[in-house]
């Protein structure tokens, strides 16, 4: 599973994705919370609340999914990390695993770039 091309780029690209989706997502439902207030005021907005319920749960549930695909990615390109011999024997693979800690999402995406993509490049190019 390590060296799958699948995983290693779901994994990489999964928390960017994920973070644009929420984001536009968020701008959406701000769009929508103004649009059902003709005059700009929020006071009279009475909405059902079990409705409310339901999209915070419905919120709450892809935080959790977004908080296990940002984990799995974690732990996926640290185990990868430890287990690449071009890292091995310089301090290199301490960098790549605080960036990883420290730039979630970005320095797996960066890592993947670096590391996987463009090394595989040149495998194939010889």
């Amino acid at each position: 599973m390590i060296q799958s091309k699948f995983w290693q780029a779901f994994f990489a690209l999964a928390p960017i994705i994920i973070l644009f989706g929420f984001i536009i997502g968020y701008f959406l439902f701000l769009i929508a919370i103004f649009s059902n207030a003709p005059d700009g005021n929020l006071d009279h907005y009475e909405d059902d609340p079990i409705a409310m319920m339901g999209g915070i749960t419905a919120f709450f549930l892809f935080i959790i999914f977004v908080i296990l695909i940002s984990l799995g990615s974690l732990i996926f390109y640290i185990v990868h990390a430890v287990q690449n011999p071009n890292l091995r024997g310089n301090n290199l693979l301490l960098v790549w695993i605080l960036l990883f800690i420290f730039a979630n999402g970005i320095g797996q995406m960066i890592y993947w770039l670096v590391e996987i993509v463009s090394k595989r490049n040149k495998v194939e190019a010889t």
